[in-house]
């Protein structure tokens, strides 16, 4: 195991920064020392509370709105802040609303890569860059082992076929553009999927859709409750992305490539037990269930093989299952039921995190 990574001092692009997993990245990288600007989409105004704005997330950083699918925008913006690193987070990252929108997912998380990637090539200060995708890259056997690195990419919704084309994108340039600079950018891909998390209050997503559901006094509606999957807390995905960056600056030519990053074989659940275990850590063990099947396709089983990350970075997962499902349900109810500042509960938790990986 290596010591968490820095950024200190290095100034850093987050795309997507409005969003769940840039919000506390950005917060993190600020934490850090970090010299941080992001380019997104205004947090949506769906009634909803949004992480960015509850705990004024743009405060101390760049912060600029925008649309990555428009290229002139983009490039502006790595022409204007001139990174060291780039975090590439923005896409549109729902699976149920791929299958409402399919041509917003594939022009965001296709093109919209692509038009990152260009920017940072005609812009001669970017060193390294992690490009976030998801598991669902891969093309999905139900097979009962961890799919790794090298296994075939898939995806038969739009979104995890986006999200595979993504893939492709970013090995083309790593493979055949950025040579032409004489490999000048360290490139590399990152996959995780089922992060959970404080101040996620996205729409068809698990623990969000419970917490709606604990704060109305409603039963907790699940679609497939007997689906499997591999639960990780947000500042573990996060490690590992500041982990990769930390390496592509430092041993660029063993780091550009594509790595998983999940959690240990504990926190690989059952949907039901999920719901059940958050809702007695959120002080609400009596929460009905129901069952409410959904028609679209979904896996039974999915998880990612870290054994390259684990060998090659030193990364590893520190949360088992109860203490992830603690930290999230901690959170929440500090916001909702304690009243308590978002911005304070997100630098807890990342120190509560610093002192568990250290």
């Amino acid at each position: 195991m290596i010591d968490l990574p820095s950024l200190r001092g290095f100034r850093t692009l987050v795309t997507g920064h409005t969003g769940f997993k840039g919000s506390w990245l950005c917060s993190w990288l600020k934490q850090d020392g970090a010299e941080v600007a992001g380019l997104a989409l205004a947090p949506e105004p769906n009634g909803q509370p949004n992480l960015f704005e509850a705990a004024n997330v743009g405060k101390g950083m760049r912060s600029s709105l925008g649309d990555i699918r428009a290229f002139e925008l983009v490039e502006r913006e790595f022409q204007e802040f001139q990174p060291e690193v780039v975090f590439h987070l923005a896409a549109q990252p729902l699976v149920r609303r791929s299958y409402r929108d399919p041509l917003t997912t594939f022009s965001t998380n296709v093109m919209g890569t692509a038009h990152v990637l260009e920017a940072a090539r005609r812009c001669g200060s970017v060193r390294a860059i992690v490009c976030v995708t998801t598991d669902k890259v891969y093309d999905d056997k139900e097979w009962v082992w961890g799919y790794r690195e090298d296994d075939p990419l898939g995806g038969a919704d739009p979104y995890s076929a986006s999200k595979a084309a993504a893939e492709i994108v970013a090995g083309s340039y790593r493979r055949a553009l950025l040579p032409l600079d004489d490999h000048r950018i360290a490139l590399a891909t990152a996959r995780g999927g089922n992060v959970v998390g404080g101040g996620d209050w996205s729409e068809d997503r698990l623990v969000p859709d419970i917490v709606r559901f604990i704060n109305a006094g409603e039963p907790i509606v699940l679609r497939n409750p007997r689906a499997i999957r591999p639960w990780q807390h947000v500042l573990e995905l996060l490690a590992g992305y500041l982990t990769l960056a930390h390496r592509l600056l430092n041993d660029p030519a063993q780091a550009s490539d594509a790595w998983n990053f999940g959690p240990g074989p504990d926190n690989e659940v059952d949907v039901e037990h999920l719901a059940r275990s958050f809702a007695q850590a959120y002080g609400d063990s009596r929460a009905r269930i129901e069952v409410v099947p959904s028609p679209l396709k979904e896996s039974h089983s999915l998880k990612l093989d870290i054994a390259k990350s684990k060998m090659l970075l030193g990364w590893r997962p520190r949360l088992d299952f109860a203490r992830t499902i603690g930290l999230t349900a901690e959170w929440y109810r500090g916001f909702h039921r304690e009243g308590l500042p978002a911005s304070d509960l997100l630098s807890q938790q990342i120190e509560v995190f610093r002192e568990y990986a250290g």
